[in-house]
């Protein structure tokens, strides 16, 4: 299987996580997101990344889908667990987890594709009590640190990457669960510093 990819998105990490979890082999191909040319808008209509090309071909978006697709071809269960109550809260961890780089991606957008004169700081204000209330509510009840390593759990895991590398990890100072969880994470999946964006 073929990932489209940048070493900077979190979902494309949420991707290759999921990928080395289940034990499914990746050929690795750098995509473009801005570049007109680069052939992964006709491999996503949308042009973004993580996009995935199947062994017969088929293209699957986002990461929430190739988590799903992952965890069917390596027999279910893995990444999704099959208990409805358990991939319930799997879903739900991922939901708010990926709402949360969605808040930090838009907060990143505004200075990247907006001259600063223009920037609205009502609405970046808006995203950043999103993140802030997600961290949270996520060190109020963060996963076990020896629970399972499933999608909602590779979703929070990149998530709090994506804060240390874009915004210079000011969450830890006042979340030590989560940064406990964050460091249990990374020692039993090693592909986690691996893909750590630099």
């Amino acid at each position: 299987m073929l990932l489209r990819y940048s070493a900077t998105s979190p979902f494309a990490r949420k991707a290759r996580l999921g990928a080395a979890v289940v034990g499914a082999p990746l050929d690795l191909q750098l995509a473009d997101t801005v570049d007109p040319n680069d052939t992964l808008r006709q491999q996503n209509p949308l042009g973004k990344v993580p996009t995935l090309v199947t062994d017969d071909g088929e293209c699957l978006y986002d990461s929430r889908v190739i988590l799903t697709y992952l965890d069917q071809v390596s027999g279910g269960g893995r990444l999704l667990p099959k208990d409805p109550k358990a991939m319930i809260a799997t879903l739900k961890l991922q939901a708010l987890a990926d709402g949360l780089m969605d808040a930090g991606v838009l907060v990143l957008y505004e200075s990247r594709f907006r001259a600063p004169e223009k920037h609205e700081d009502k609405w970046l204000d808006h995203q950043r009590q999103k993140m802030a209330r997600a961290i949270e509510a996520l060190e109020a009840n963060p996963p076990a640190i020896d629970g399972n390593i499933g999608m909602g759990e590779i979703s929070l895991a990149c998530a709090l990457g994506f804060l240390d590398f874009r915004f210079g990890g000011e969450w830890r100072a006042n979340h030590p669960r989560l940064v406990a969880w964050q460091e249990a994470f990374a020692a039993r999946c090693p592909l986690f510093a691996e893909t750590a964006p630099r």
